[in-house]
């Protein structure tokens, strides 16, 4: 931050630009408020100005879902959806739940698979895809959309309310001074600021801390999604094919499971979601996501086809008792930033459209009556009584009773889906933060990961090639630390070096200098924007930045 305010000294002030409604991230939620507004602009006869900011290259870039999507907010924001192109294109025709062990796959029949792992009307899709579709929509209403463009900084008025964000600055060098293409970053004010980061968001945690959001709230918890997409043998291919699994290789205290969802044009997605609370520093996420595929039931899919993109996000999986206040002086918190993701269905992206629109109407209402940087009550008021309060208060216990270990998880989630329908007189809690979880390394075995074999399994170097993953090398790193020294003294002595397995993209490494000490090498250019070591490090010592615009992945098709 010094060295930002040094810069502004000399090189300041920044240009600034003046709107109604400025969005941080050009995803689902920020997209679908953007054209909410604009809709309601048009349908009152009124102006609003509004701009959307996306650190990716292009919208799209850091999309990564399972995915597969209810068209339920989608249905409201565009009727019309399919006469527009939306490119829903694949429609789910049958849900298959296994339970693996080791060597065997037992599926769950269908009478006994509850209503939240059925898809029936929904679609596999390329969310990446649905994306830019939904910008080409805010584009054409005259919502302006900025990729490469990151807010690196929440500016403030002298009230303490939300006055905007700052662009971060280009061209600065690996020490934080300016090169040749220098290029100062901008100011966006508004009225009001919605932000819609995705999960972990690094402004939305900023405005957390601030205005004190989880207060009388559960800790937030979250898993991590690892994500391939292959191109199949035709023969092997069934479009419209969902399958979920649970149980091995994960043990039956670690929470997680993966998705199989076979789309269009011989493509099938895959991938695994493991719940970050879990104890083992030894585990590595990405290794078990690897090691999944090598199960007689899932690899019969894959052998003879090619993987064609890789990816990994977080996931804000702590449902309605982990919900923040969604509000505060001159903004708010949509989509992910929040954590509206139905951990039950394992989706995201209708409660991201559908908590978009609903902050868009809030905000529209305030502009009308001549509000700017006050709070949007009626946004959370109109959420309590929208269909996503109902559907998040009935799977409000699944992630609590999964955590409790699989048997009994899935035993009593049956009893709370199918015999309450998710109305049961209780409320279970979060009762610790993901980073809590973890316990020293001395109280566990290493686990013995077997080698990649390049055709099937693979290392994490080759997986973020495909990724398209880039940042500019002399930046500043972006994977930023409270105390050099906690890496080597805390957590590599204490839990054996947990950042070098929790990351799925080999950003951590612990080297020996010449003198023969620990070091951690941090390989910034290697990150995919997970968010992974912002909410798993045990010391909360790794703090994500935003980097330079347009960093990072750059998913075709995620």
């Amino acid at each position: 931050m010094t060295d930002t305010i040094n810069i502004l000294e000399q090189y300041g002030p920044r240009e600034a630009m003046e709107y109604d409604v400025v969005i941080v991230g050009g995803g689902p939620a920020g997209l679908s408020a953007a054209i909410r507004l604009k809709q309601l602009a048009a349908e009152k006869g009124q102006e609003v100005s509004v701009c959307v900011l996306e650190k990716g290259g292009e919208l799209g870039a850091h999309i990564l879902s399972g995915a597969v999507m209810d068209p339920i907010a989608l249905n409201e924001l565009f009727p019309n959806w399919k006469e527009l192109g939306a490119p829903l294109n694949t429609e789910v025709t049958e849900d298959r739940v296994l339970f693996l062990t080791e060597t065997k796959a037992r599926a769950t029949p269908a009478f006994m698979i509850p209503k939240m792992l059925t898809n029936h009307g929904n679609y596999i899709i390329s969310l990446a895809n649905v994306v830019r579709w939904l910008g080409q929509q805010a584009e054409a209403l005259g919502v302006e959309v900025f990729p490469g463009f990151p807010a690196a900084e929440i500016l403030y008025n002298d009230d303490g309310s939300v006055k905007g964000v700052a662009t971060g600055n280009m061209g600065v060098d690996r020490e934080g001074k300016p090169t040749d293409a220098f290029q100062l970053g901008m100011e966006l004010h508004a009225k009001y600021t919605f932000f819609a980061e995705g999960s972990r968001g690094h402004l939305g945690k900023q405005l957390m801390a601030k205005y004190d959001l989880n207060k009388g709230k559960d800790p937030q918890t979250y898993g991590i999604g690892i994500k391939e997409l292959w191109e199949i043998d035709p023969a092997l291919h069934k479009p419209g094919l969902v399958i979920h699994t649970a149980g091995w290789p994960l043990d039956n205290s670690t929470y997680g499971g993966s998705f199989l969802y076979h789309l269009e044009n011989n493509q099938v997605a895959v991938g695994f979601v493991v719940g970050l609370a879990y104890a083992n520093p030894y585990l590595s996420p990405y290794e078990e996501f690897q090691r999944y595929k090598t199960h007689p039931e899932i690899r019969k899919f894959f052998e003879g086809g090619k993987r064609i993109s890789y990816g990994a996000r977080a996931i804000t999986a702590g449902g309605l008792q982990s919900l923040p206040k969604t509000v505060f002086p001159g903004g708010a918190l949509i989509g992910c930033d929040a954590g509206f993701l139905n951990t039950s269905r394992i989706k995201g992206s209708h409660s991201a459209i559908k908590t978009g629109m609903l902050a868009a109407e809030s905000a529209f209402e305030a502009l009308g009556a001549g509000r700017q940087h006050d709070e949007l009550a009626s946004y959370p008021e109109a959420f309590e009584k929208s269909w996503l309060y109902t559907e998040l208060h009935t799977a409000r216990n699944f992630k609590p009773w999964m955590s409790k270990g699989l048997y009994f998880g899935t035993v009593m989630t049956g009893i709370d889906q199918m015999l309450f329908r998710g109305k049961a007189p209780w409320t279970l809690r979060h009762k610790h933060a993901d980073h809590e979880m973890l316990q020293p390394a001395a109280n566990f075995k290493p686990i013995v990961y077997p080698k990649p074999d390049g055709k099937l399994t693979f290392d994490r170097l080759s997986s973020v090639f495909i990724s398209n993953t880039n940042h500019a090398e002399d930046q500043p790193v972006h994977l930023t630390l409270k105390n050099a020294s906690i890496p080597v003294d805390v957590n590599l002595a204490t839990y054996a070096g947990p950042e070098q397995r929790y990351c799925p993209a080999g950003v951590y490494e612990f080297v020996k200098t010449d003198a023969g000490q620990d070091r951690l090498q941090i390989n910034a250019q290697n990150c995919v924007h997970c968010k992974t070591c912002d909410i798993k490090d045990p010391t909360q010592n790794i703090v994500w930045v935003t980097p330079e615009g347009g960093g990072g992945p750059n998913y075709p098709n995620m």
